[in-house]
């Protein structure tokens, strides 16, 4: 009995010296960067105080690396799948050029009072276009051909998002998935069947992998990040 419990102690102390190690390197991580700006960090304050799930927003680090890479493949029109608090939203349409359009889909309709005063005092409010609804239905009503997508919405439907996406993607155009390595669940054998979420992850990487139409590679920023390129 107490060789357990030794054992069990012995694996707090390992674990809690991993999440320090891991909180440190976030933290220097941040120190080396941009900063988010006073905009995004109270964004990501009220977040935190007002919603449910407040760690899903992509954050200080992930923000700047949306940003970055909107500047980098410049795109004209940008299209996000699950909006949530806004943050990614508001992190992309910073690195946008004049003209340039960010249309963002969220499907629970709660979510609008929160948004759109964001976005609507933000320096990016003529770029952002907010949609509350199913993007698989709204979508495809759309005339759009879009230059890069962000996908960070239902993990269940993460493949039907891909087909969607990829029949409007224009050639050389980008899709970024976000959660795609789901906190190390990936990797699990024994997935169980109720696991939905991720099932879903699981079936989309595999679905990407083996896709021909596409270059891509997994990115363990965050939660992981999947960049996919469409030839």
């Amino acid at each position: 009995m107490s060789k357990f419990k030794g054992t069990s102690k012995l694996y707090s102390e390992l674990s809690a010296a991993s999440k320090e190690e891991e909180q440190a390197m976030d933290d220097y991580i941040r120190q080396h960067i941009d900063a988010e700006g006073e905009y995004l960090h109270a964004l990501w304050r009220d977040t935190q105080m007002k919603l449910s799930y407040g760690h899903m927003a992509s954050g200080h680090v992930q923000g700047r690396l949306l940003k970055m890479f909107v500047q980098m493949i410049r795109p004209k029109r940008v299209l996000e799948l699950g909006t949530f608090s806004g943050y990614s939203a508001l992190s992309m349409a910073e690195g946008l050029e004049d003209g340039a359009e960010l249309h963002t889909f969220e499907i629970f309709d709660e979510q609008e009072d929160f948004l759109r005063p964001w976005f609507e005092k933000s320096a990016y409010a003529d770029k952002i276009f907010l949609h509350i609804g199913n993007a698989l239905e709204l979508v495809p009503q759309m005339d759009v051909e879009w230059d890069l997508a962000f996908i960070d919405a239902d993990k269940r439907q993460y493949v039907e998002y891909y087909e969607m996406v990829i029949e409007r993607l224009r050639p050389g155009g980008y899709i970024i998935a976000d959660n795609t390595l789901w906190y190390g669940r990936v990797i699990e054998t024994n997935t169980r069947d109720s696991d939905h979420q991720t099932l879903g992850i699981k079936q989309f990487n595999d679905r990407v992998a083996q896709d021909t139409r596409v270059e891509k590679v997994i990115v363990p920023v965050r939660d992981g990040l999947t960049i996919i390129r469409k030839k």
